[in-house]
């Protein structure tokens, strides 16, 4: 998708999206809990500035196998990773409106910010929704994630009528014939960290609160069916949105190598807790099926920083201890003079670090001339401060507060070895 247009007939024409946004509307107000929806369109570019972004969610449908999404709005559910998916590459639908919690972020579509975003070169849908007066805080964090996910599907299913298509096909075996297909590869397993601490940090397995569960073997397929969708304000350079959980680097490079490197066995999703009780079991579920599904290597990517710092490391130390070779992808918040202590916690064994750039640095951000969301809240959210914009319209911010700059699933454009 190279556009996107408002029209009455909704399309895609010569990399064009066309989408009514009175259907859009009406999709949205079927939920009664929303006082008020409206659209916008962003592109590349141009001077526009998006505030506070809650969610990022690439249009995905399902033509066949199923639905992507799935556990949110159906009683069943079919396991997603197979069949044929439609997902329109280079379109976002983005959720701003009044802000829920003060860690969600800010997207420029031009200026110094594309230097450090994705989210800068897509064509985003911008969907600006508020809730009735009587929802609290967390049942309207509910009712703006949901409503992006549904406009997200809806305009997936454009697609199904473009012909002009990229067609890509992937395969997802036993652990046992994994295990046998390339016996002399390294065998490599990936641990996808998501945050999981309730106060509007959240994460969604098909549909369930990732606080109730426990570490999990899932395929790579299910991932990018989007079987996982992001609920939560974690500050949001470093937050995994539900557009880099479809679209999961690690994922995709781990596939690029899978059969010629390395033996790529699979995924542990861990749950980031609060509790030490919490941390220790965990830890020792995810290491026990790091270790059944045979590998030699392991890849752990994180989401937050601070609490989820302990994570990291004691799985870090655990997974090393039993002879397997890790590599961790996390940010720091080392300060804004990149002097102070860069995460929570360490230990020797995590020799092996991808870093997303220092999330304290600071940017000065200029004024863009048209504003979707709410300007007003660009001195609360994270990374943000009282009185941060200048009289000249300047913002200052550390890059924390751009939405995916330090993201640590490698989603981004920082980076040092």
């Amino acid at each position: 998708i190279k556009d996107i247009q408002f029209g009455d007939e909704e399309k895609i024409v010569d990399g064009c999206l066309y989408v009514d946004p009175k259907k859009l509307e009406d999709l949205v107000l079927e939920d009664s809990r929303v006082k008020s929806v409206s659209f916008d369109i962003a592109r590349p570019g141009e001077s526009v500035r998006i505030v506070p972004v809650k969610d990022v969610i690439e249009p995905r449908a399902k033509l066949e196998g199923g639905e992507c999404f799935p556990g949110l709005f159906r009683e069943d559910m079919q396991e997603a990773g197979s069949g044929i998916t439609y997902a329109l590459s280079g379109a976002a639908v983005t959720t701003t409106g009044p802000i829920v919690g003060f860690q969600e972020g800010v997207i420029d579509m031009s200026g110094p910010m594309t230097d450090f975003t994705i989210y800068s070169k897509l064509c985003h849908l911008v969907m600006i929704i508020d809730k009735q007066d009587h929802i609290d805080q967390h049942e309207h964090e509910e009712v703006v994630r949901l409503a992006g996910i549904k406009v997200a599907n809806y305009v997936g299913k454009i697609g199904f009528d473009c012909k002009d298509y990229v067609s890509e096909h992937y395969e997802w075996k036993s652990i046992g014939e994994k295990y046998a297909e390339y016996p002399d590869l390294p065998k490599v397993v990936y641990v996808y960290n998501c945050m999981s601490q309730g106060l509007l940090h959240d994460t969604y397995f098909y549909g369930r609160d990732s606080k109730v569960m426990v570490p999990t073997m899932i395929t790579p397929l299910e991932v990018m069916d989007g079987a996982l969708i992001s609920g939560n304000c974690v500050s949001p350079g470093s937050k995994t949105t539900t557009y880099m959980h479809q679209n999961n680097a690690v994922i995709e490079e781990l596939f690029k190598v899978h059969g010629k490197e390395i033996n790529f066995m699979g995924i542990v999703l861990n749950p980031l807790m609060t509790t030490l009780k919490e941390k220790f079991r965990d830890r020792m579920l995810t290491v026990r099926e790091v270790k059944m599904l045979g590998a030699d290597g392991a890849i752990i990517s994180q989401e937050g920083f601070g609490n989820p710092d302990t994570d990291l490391i004691m799985n870090t130390k655990k997974i090393e201890a039993e002879g397997i070779k890790t590599v961790i992808i996390t940010d720091e918040y080392a300060g804004r003079d990149g002097k102070s202590q860069s995460l929570a916690d360490a230990d020797p064994s995590a020799d092996a670090v991808v870093t997303g750039g220092n999330a304290n640095q600071v940017i000065v951000l200029p004024p863009m001339e048209t504003v979707y969301g709410h300007l007003e809240f660009v001195d609360t959210i994270a990374g943000g401060s009282a009185n941060n914009i200048d009289a000249h319209g300047n913002i200052t911010v550390e890059i924390q507060a751009i939405t995916g700059a330090t993201n640590e699933t490698g989603f981004n454009y920082l980076s040092a070895r």
